[in-house]
Parts: structure tokens; sequence; C-alpha cells
């Protein structure tokens, strides 16, 4: 739940209210739906989805629609408070843990293969998407839902966010060389942000005791401890104090023994370069396929082409 949920309301209503305010300030336009939605312009369903609260706007919407209907930024601000993620359907199990972040007074992790959804781009979390859902207009609403699942966290007062990154999470490309490139800078930027840590455990690392998979320590605000681990279909949540006080022992070590926040910069630093010269090399080896296959085809088509005898010079 978000901080909004936590004092008594729910994501449902908040999505709610956002469609009511909208309604309001339109009908106050004396504006259709239809019409609205030609200015936009979208669809006169879309306006429709989002009064009701059953769809999920982007934030260019709420600013368009503010402009629209001269609000004061209202809807924009509206929009920026709304923890968007709980109204994407998401299995209960991740769900529960979408909540846990809304409130959530801490949060340390590890993770590996794949860059957290928190510290996702928006790229990255496209071409995540992409690569697992064929309905593009459910990709999108993913991608919006889980850059609002960020928002607390990278604001100036958000919860302490201490995170270490496997190399493999540097390494595995994702979308495009681009994408990975502004991946590794968006991790730089965040890294300064003074409640997220960022550490990164090199593959080449001997004596580094990793975790078997994706491990979250939570504290919630009540003192409450859990640990969330996650397998391909399921996660799985643990409050036993005694589990926790193991795991929290075993990821204390993992962080002392990891490249501190500094040298991991500069590890995140050399992937990001890396993918600056595999685009580099990708954009040079395709003009010269390009080439080779304009030379192919003026082959092809010298060969292909009526054959004109030469004259001799007779002896």
């Amino acid at each position: 739940m978000s901080r909004r949920n936590a004092e008594g309301g729910s994501a449902a209503t908040t999505a709610a209210v956002f469609g009511e305010v909208l309604k309001h300030f339109r009908e106050a336009a004396d504006l259709t739906q239809e019409g609205l939605a030609r200015q936009i312009p979208c669809d006169r369903s879309h306006v429709a989805r989002v009064e009701a609260g059953t769809r999920v706007p982007q934030d260019t919407f709420a600013k368009s629609c503010d402009e629209l209907l001269d609000t004061g930024g209202v809807l924009a601000r509206l929009w920026s408070r709304i923890d968007w993620y709980p109204q994407v359907e998401h299995p209960d199990w991740f769900r529960r843990r979408a909540e846990m972040d809304g409130v959530a007074v801490a949060l340390r992790a590890y993770h590996e293969r794949v860059v957290p959804g928190l510290l996702q781009t928006e790229d990255y979390a496209r071409a995540l998407f992409s690569s697992r859902i064929t309905n593009a207009e459910e990709v999108e609403e993913r991608v919006r839902a889980r850059l609002s699942r960020q928002q607390r966290f990278l604001e100036a007062d958000g919860p302490y966010y201490a995170v270490v990154l496997d190399e493999s999470c540097l390494r595995n490309a994702m979308g495009t060389p681009a994408v990975m490139r502004d991946q590794c800078a968006h991790l730089l930027r965040v890294a300064r942000n003074p409640n997220i840590h960022v550490q990164v455990a090199p593959a080449d690392l001997f004596g580094l005791d990793r975790p078997s998979g994706t491990m979250s320590l939570i504290t919630l605000p009540d003192g409450h401890q859990w640990d969330y681990s996650e397998a391909l279909d399921r996660g799985h949540f643990n409050d036993d104090p005694a589990v926790y006080a193991r795991l929290s022992h075993t990821y204390d070590v993992l962080r002392a023994d990891a490249p501190s926040a500094r040298e991991s910069a500069a590890l995140i630093s050399d992937a990001m370069e890396r993918f600056e010269d595999h685009g580099q090399v990708r954009a040079e080896r395709g003009d010269l396929d390009q080439e080779q296959l304009q030379r192919c085809k003026r082959r092809r088509l010298h060969r292909s082409g009526p054959r004109i005898p030469r004259l001799r010079p007779r002896a």
C-alpha cells in the first residue's frame, strides 16, 4: 500500500478520486468525454476509463488535461501522489510486496540478472516487459505503474534503500546498447541520493558469499521485519525473527566484502562505457554490412544483365 493507502484509503479509491477530479474539471469546462479526447488527442474510451478509475493514465495525459481544462496543475500534482502500481493486475504475492514497498522505512536487497524494478529506467522496464508480454497496451500500463512505484524511494526524504547488484545485472543485455548505457547512467545518478546506497558484486571476486537468488529485507513502520525472496512464478515471505537475523547477518557480510559504493560506481561506469563502445561497433558493423549488401546486389545485377560480346581486334 502507498503512503496514502496506509492512512486508510485504497489504491482503487485514489484512482477513482483522480477520475472524479478529472470529470469535475471536464464538466466545468462544458466538455464531453469525446470533446476532451479530441483535444488531447486520444480515444473517448480512454477518458471514460480514466474517469471510472479503471485505466492507468500517463503523466503526460494529466498535464495535457491540466492545460486544456485550466486546472492550475491540480491533476499533474494528484497524479504524482497516487501509487498506480496496484492498479495493474499482478499476482497476489507480488501485490503484497508492492504494498510493503509503499510503506517500508528501510529496504536492503540483493539482486542478480536483472536490475531491480525500483531502479529501472522507463526504457529498461519497457524492454523487460516487452520480452514477456505481447500486448503493447498492457506493457505501457505496467511501465507507468513501475515508475509510479519508484517515486517515494527517489524523493529526497525517501526510505533507506541499500542494494547489492550482482555484476550480471550490468552484463545481461536488455533492449539495446543505448538502453543499457542509459540504465547504467541512471544507477550512477540515483546512487547520489542520500537514502540510496548501491554496490556491485563483481563476478570474478572470489570468496564472496552471495545469496542463491534475489533477496529483500524489509522493515515496516511498526518495526516488523520481513524477508522476501522471489522465484519465477511466486514470492516467499518470512517474518521468523531467527531467519531474519540469519539472513541479515549474511547480507551485512556481503556488503562488507563487496566493493564500496565509490568502487562500485567505477564498475558501473566501466559497464556504461562498454555499452557505448558496443553501440558504436554495432553502428560501424551495420554500415559495413550495408556496404557489402550493396556490393552483392551490384554483382548480381551485373551477372543477370544481357551479355554483350566484346569486339576483338583482328590480327
